[in-house]
C-alpha cells in the first residue's frame, strides 16, 4: 500500500511538472502571438465595429456624427446609381472572372513544359501582374486605347475603323475587364504550381489505356487541379469586387456611368461628396454581397472540387 501511494505520489509530480511545462509554452505562443492578437482586436475588429456604428448615421468627416438609424440603408434601395453600381460590378466580375481563369490556366499550362529559357519566359508573364493595378499602368492602358492611340492605329492599317473605346457605354467597360485578364500573373504562377504537383503515373496509366492529350487534360489535369481552380476562383471574384484604382483612373465612371463600379461610387459618396455615413452603409452592403458570393461558391465547391490524390 505504502509502494503504491508513493507510485501515485510520483506520477502526480510528473503530471505537475508536465503542465506546468505545457503552461508555460502556451505562454510563450500567446506571447509571440500578441502583436497579431493587437492588430485584429483595435485594427480590424475595432475598425469594422466602428464602420458598422457610422453606417447608422449621418456624418460628414467635419462634425460629429448624429445617429440617425437606418435611413442609410433606407435610401440605398431608392438610389438609382447604386443599383447602376451593383449591376456593372456584377457585369464585370461575370465577364473578368472567368476569362483571367481560363486566359492564367491555359498559360500555366503552356509553361509548365521544360524548355530553354523557360524561366525568362514565366518572369516576362508574371511581370504585368506587379504593375497592373498601378496607377502608372492604368495611365499606360488609357492611352493605349484612346481614340488616336496605338490600338485604334493598328486597326486602321487594316482599314477598320476602330470604335471610340472609352467613349462608348458599350466598350468602356471591355477595356476594363481586358486589363484584368492581362494581369493574370498570380493566378498563374498558383495554377503553375499545382501542374506540378500532378503525378506523372496518373499521365502514363491513361496513356496506356488510350486517353489522347485532350482526354487527359480533361479526365486529370482538371481534376486534379479543382481546388487550385476554387481557390483563385474565390480569390478573383472577390478581388473583382472591390477593384478602383483601374475604374477611377481610365473611366472614372463614365460614359454615362457604365464603368460606375461599385467601390468607385462608394468613394465618391464618401470622399466627394463628404456623405460617409452613407458610403460605411455601402461598404456594410459590399461586405454582404461578397459573403453571399463566396458562401454560393463554397457551397457549391463539393459538387466540383476533388480533393483526392
Amino acid at each position: 500500500m505504502e509502494a503504491s501511494a508513493q507510485t501515485v505520489e510520483e506520477l502526480n509530480r510528473v503530471g505537475r511538472r508536465r503542465t506546468t511545462a505545457r503552461n508555460g509554452q502556451n505562454a510563450v505562443a500567446y506571447g509571440f502571438m500578441t502583436p497579431w492578437l493587437l492588430g485584429m482586436l483595435f485594427l480590424t475588429a475595432g475598425s469594422m465595429l466602428f464602420t458598422l456604428y457610422l453606417s447608422f448615421t449621418n456624418y460628414d468627416l467635419l462634425s460629429r456624427p448624429h445617429f440617425v438609424g437606418t435611413s442609410n440603408f433606407t435610401q440605398l434601395f431608392s438610389d438609382r446609381n447604386f443599383w447602376t453600381s451593383i449591376r456593372v460590378t456584377l457585369i464585370y466580375v461575370v465577364a473578368s472572372v472567368p476569362a483571367r481563369m481560363v486566359a492564367s490556366l491555359l498559360v500555366a499550362t503552356l509553361l509548365s513544359k521544360q524548355v530553354r529559357g523557360i524561366g525568362i519566359y514565366r518572369a516576362l508573364i508574371y511581370l504585368p501582374s506587379l504593375i497592373g493595378g498601378s496607377v502608372g499602368a492604368s495611365i499606360g492602358w488609357k492611352e493605349l486605347f484612346d481614340q488616336n492611340g496605338p490600338i485604334d492605329s493598328f486597326l486602321h492599317l487594316f482599314g477598320i475603323q476602330g470604335p471610340v473605346w472609352l467613349g462608348n457605354p458599350n466598350t468602356a467597360i471591355i477595356v476594363l475587364v481586358l486589363l484584368s485578364v492581362w494581369q493574370f500573373g498570380s493566378e498563374m504562377v498558383i495554377f503553375l504550381a499545382g501542374l506540378k504537383q500532378i503525378p506523372n503515373y496518373l499521365y502514363e496509366a491513361a496513356t496506356i489505356d488510350g486517353a489522347n492529350h485532350f482526354q487527359r487534360y480533361i479526365r486529370i489535369t482538371l481534376p486534379m487541379l479543382s481546388p487550385i481552380i476554387f481557390f483563385n476562383l474565390l480569390m478573383g471574384t472577390i478581388s473583382s469586387f472591390m477593384v478602383f484604382t483601374q475604374v477611377e483612373v481610365i473611366t472614372d465612371g463614365g460614359p454615362m456611368n457604365s464603368t460606375l463600379f461599385y467601390v468607385l461610387y462608394l468613394y465618391q459618396q464618401g470622399f466627394q461628396y463628404f456623405h460617409m455615413g452613407y458610403a460605411t452603409a455601402m461598404a456594410i452592403v459590399l461586405l454582404v454581397i461578397v459573403a453571399l458570393c463566396s458562401g454560393f461558391i463554397f457551397l457549391t465547391s463539393k459538387f466540383w472540387v476533388n480533393y483526392d490524390v
